[in-house]
């Protein structure tokens, strides 16, 4: 069918943040701001973001920064931090001890076109610490600078997977981590356990190598954090994909404060 044909899906971001952007009102653990904004031949656009703290714990607040929606036609990672996060206003303790900074959607005119790339026709998930002069990328590199977390997960769907997987970027930890979250989101959407993925080698769906200029920590800083990315299939329905995503958050906070309970007792 040509393309003239086609009607494009078109989406409202504040439709979507609206109802967590209500609950900040009257939530004192909850908050939301602006990260920044920026102009296009669409108009302004602006970058959302939540923080939600958790219960204290006896220990430091864990920082962790969550974000979705870099590919704008990706939306069920979007959907399932604003779900999480509206679940957490009512039963914080699943994040006890946690300090989470929430970006759903990266890329706004992406999002609301429903197309990968953002209106200047480029995929962010290719242009970060690479001295882009993308309004996007410098909103969130400075948050990524500003917000010094201990670990970054990023939420991507995989129009060419059949299941889920995660990219570890050769790193034990994240794939400490990873394992036991795709283990679990495994009970809602199958994983995908074929031996190439998105062009590199896989072993039961966890990949080892990544694009450069992804989304990532400053370059800078040290100590490293954990920093993974989690693909849900894209063709399966939105509803499995957000409940498997919240499923592989929880258990990835779960097990890094395993993680740092056995570190401790080393």
């Amino acid at each position: 069918m040509p393309s003239s044909a086609v009607t494009p899906v078109l989406r409202d971001t504040r439709a979507l943040l609206d109802p967590l952007l209500k609950r900040a009102e009257h939530c004192p653990a909850l908050t939301a701001g602006a990260a920044g904004s920026f102009l296009s031949e669409g108009g302004s656009h602006e970058i959302v973001r939540f923080r939600f703290k958790g219960p204290h714990a006896e220990h430091d607040p864990l920082r962790i920064g969550l974000f979705a929606a870099l590919h704008g036609d990706e939306p069920a990672g979007a959907e399932a931090l604003v779900k999480w996060m509206t679940e957490l206003v009512d039963e914080p303790w699943r994040v006890t001890g946690y300090d989470l900074t929430v970006i759903p959607i990266c890329n706004p005119t992406g999002f609301e076109a429903n197309t990968r790339h953002n209106h200047a026709g480029l995929d962010l998930n290719r242009q970060f610490w690479q001295r882009s002069s993308q309004p996007e990328i410098t909103i969130l590199e400075r948050e990524l600078i500003a917000g010094n977390f201990d670990g970054i997960i990023t939420l991507h769907s995989d129009d060419t997977s059949a299941g889920l997987y995660g990219y570890a970027h050769g790193r034990l930890l994240n794939e400490a981590l990873l394992k036991p979250a795709l283990r679990a989101s495994e009970r809602v959407l199958p994983r995908n356990r074929a031996a190439m993925i998105d062009g590199f080698e896989a072993s039961e769906g966890l990949i080892h190598r990544c694009f450069e200029g992804v989304l990532s920590a400053p370059p800078q800083q040290r100590p490293q954090p954990f920093d993974l990315i989690f693909e849900t299939p894209a063709l399966a329905p939105v509803e499995l994909q957000v409940d498997a995503t919240i499923v592989a958050l929880e258990t990835l906070l779960d097990e890094y404060r395993v993680f740092l309970a056995h570190s401790i007792n080393l």
